[in-house]
């Protein structure tokens, strides 16, 4: 059964910085591409970043470059997302997800494995 568990999120003020965690199991992490979504009230969900533990492919959403990284400890089974100079556009929740298809342009989840869900709150 594959499982994502996130802890982090919170709320923040404008311009500072908070790292969210995703701890997956139930299927072999460094095989796959796995990412980060957000979705916001009143919006639709949102592809973030993702990357791909077998060939290090990576896609950031242009609302996140230069700001959001996006890594993977393989030895942990662990996608992290450190995001700095937070704005309040920001705000929403944001998911983790197993098994995606990644390319430099794009990232789609192939199946429906989500993490339970991080808020992310940013006041101006």
């Amino acid at each position: 059964e594959v499982q994502l568990v996130q802890s982090g999120g919170g709320l923040v003020q404008a311009g500072e910085s908070l790292r969210l965690s995703c701890v997956a199991s139930g299927f072999r992490f460094a095989d796959y591409a796995v990412g980060w979504f957000r979705q916001a009230p009143g919006k639709e969900r949102e592809e973030i970043s993702c990357f791909s533990n077998s060939d290090g492919r990576t896609y950031y959403a242009d609302s996140v470059k230069g700001r959001f990284t996006i890594s993977s400890d393989k030895a942990k089974s662990t996608l992290y997302l450190q995001m700095n100079n937070l704005k309040p556009e920001d705000t929403a929740v944001y998911y983790c997800a197993a098994l995606v298809i990644v390319t430099t342009s794009s990232c789609l989840p192939l199946y429906d494995y989500w993490g339970q869900g991080s808020q992310v709150t940013v006041s101006s």
